[in-house]
């Protein structure tokens, strides 16, 4: 926080915070709750496709995670809600590992496209940069997590397609399960207990795995939650855009609105303290400040907008584990 705010005088900032209208919160928060409610539906839509589940489950579940991600480093709360699924649900872990995957797939695709848009329209000067630790904000960085990006998304995409393609994924698991008879040096019963013990179980993992990508083989199924994709970004830009209106000195239209939340999207994907504290902020000071928003008013509508971002969230999420009876503290060591 220290050095998204180290060039924003402390008083000025205070004073900005004062005269928001909170009042906006309110719709704000209503259009973001929306939006989870649809992320709830495409992840039941998702995990439906291979293993029975209902929109109740899913919701407390992707709660809890996005809570878990809010308080604890490393995006934690992806691998809490396969746990999750897996002891109220019953639901192998790497299958609901593999549908939190699937569901990213079509996070970062939208944001990469609606990126590549806000790239072409938005005239970003190679020479304008916010230092932020040991970050340098500017169009490079961006660029450079654009590239990591897309790299990331070949990767997933094509591990979800191979291993969705029954032949090839049965080619592995001969392998995985002949591989020890090539170890000649071994002993007949030592090459056993390697096929058994190692071996299946790895064998058992693919499959649940494959079984979290069935969505694949209906294209019904992939319009649809690319269609929720679309209007789940969406209400995260008009939460944005509906909490600028009681925000002095934020004249920004629903695009400009949109690309300032799409950027400040593409700066926390750099390595952050939990709830992306201080980097988010600093993303959005640079972001508005491409649309001419002073430094002032663009780090008090950031640093408002974000705790109206994370606040309800944990709160929302916190009713959900305890809906669920979930031991916040015994899934955070069990990740």
């Amino acid at each position: 926080m220290f050095f998204a705010f180290k060039n924003v005088p402390f008083n000025e900032l205070l004073n900005y915070i004062r005269i928001i209208d909170y009042r906006w919160i309110f719709p704000s928060f209503a259009i973001l709750f929306a939006s989870y409610i649809f992320r709830a539906a495409r992840w039941q839509i998702i995990v439906s496709s291979s293993h029975k589940i209902n929109f109740k489950s899913a919701y407390h579940a992707l709660m809890t995670g996005f809570m878990i991600n809010c308080l604890l480093p490393g995006r934690a709360g992806e691998i809490a809600r396969p746990l999750i699924l897996q002891k109220n649900d019953k639901i192998p872990f790497t299958a609901g590992l593999a549908t939190v995957a699937a569901e990213r797939v079509f996070d970062v695709v939208l944001l990469l496209a609606f990126f590549s848009a806000v790239l072409a329209n938005v005239e970003i000067d190679p020479g304008f940069e916010i230092r932020f630790n040991n970050f340098i904000l500017n169009r490079e960085t961006l660029e450079s997590i654009f590239t990591g990006m897309i790299k990331l998304s070949i990767l997933l995409i094509s591990g979800i397609i191979i291993l969705s393609i029954e032949k090839i994924r049965n080619i592995m698991k001969k392998a995985v399960i002949h591989f020890p008879l090539l170890l000649f040096f071994l002993k007949e019963k030592t090459k056993q207990k390697i096929i058994i013990k190692i071996c299946q179980p790895l064998v058992n993992i693919l499959d649940s795995i494959a079984s979290g990508f069935v969505l694949l083989k209906s294209p019904v199924k992939i319009g649809l939650c690319i269609g929720l994709s679309v209007l789940i970004w969406l209400l995260n830009a008009f939460s944005f855009y509906i909490f600028s209106k009681g925000c002095p000195g934020i004249n920004l239209s629903f695009i400009e609105i949109s690309a300032v939340m799409i950027l400040i999207c593409i700066f926390i994907a750099l390595p952050s303290v939990p709830g992306f504290w201080g980097l988010w902020e600093a993303g959005g000071v640079f972001a508005m400040s491409l649309f001419g928003v002073l430094q002032k008013d663009a780090a008090g509508f950031t640093l408002a907008n974000h705790a109206v971002q994370v606040f309800p969230v944990i709160i929302l999420g916190a009713l959900s584990a305890a809906a669920l009876g979930v031991n916040f503290i015994k899934i955070s060591y069990e990740r």
